[in-house]
């Protein structure tokens, strides 16, 4: 089995994409949101994290990495 680094940075990229969208939909004050102009960043950074994440994932498991022809998996 080929390692994937794919995988590692859509795990990577979920893990923190959900701390933040958590933290955003839940911890955010008002004086957070005057420092960023009104919006909720952590929300949509940990948004756009999770979409990334999705992407990479599916990028992995729609495009497998294949050993190159005439490679035996035992050598």
């Amino acid at each position: 089995m080929f390692f994937d680094l794919r995988l590692i940075i859509a795990f990577l990229f979920a893990c923190y994409g959900a701390v933040l969208t958590a933290l955003g939909a839940t911890a955010t004050t008002e004086a957070d949101r005057l420092k960023t102009g009104g919006w909720n960043v952590n929300l949509w950074v940990g948004l756009v994290m999770l979409g990334f994440a999705a992407v990479m994932g599916l990028w992995a498991a729609l495009r497998p990495i294949r050993p190159p022809e005439g490679e035996r998996e035992d050598e």
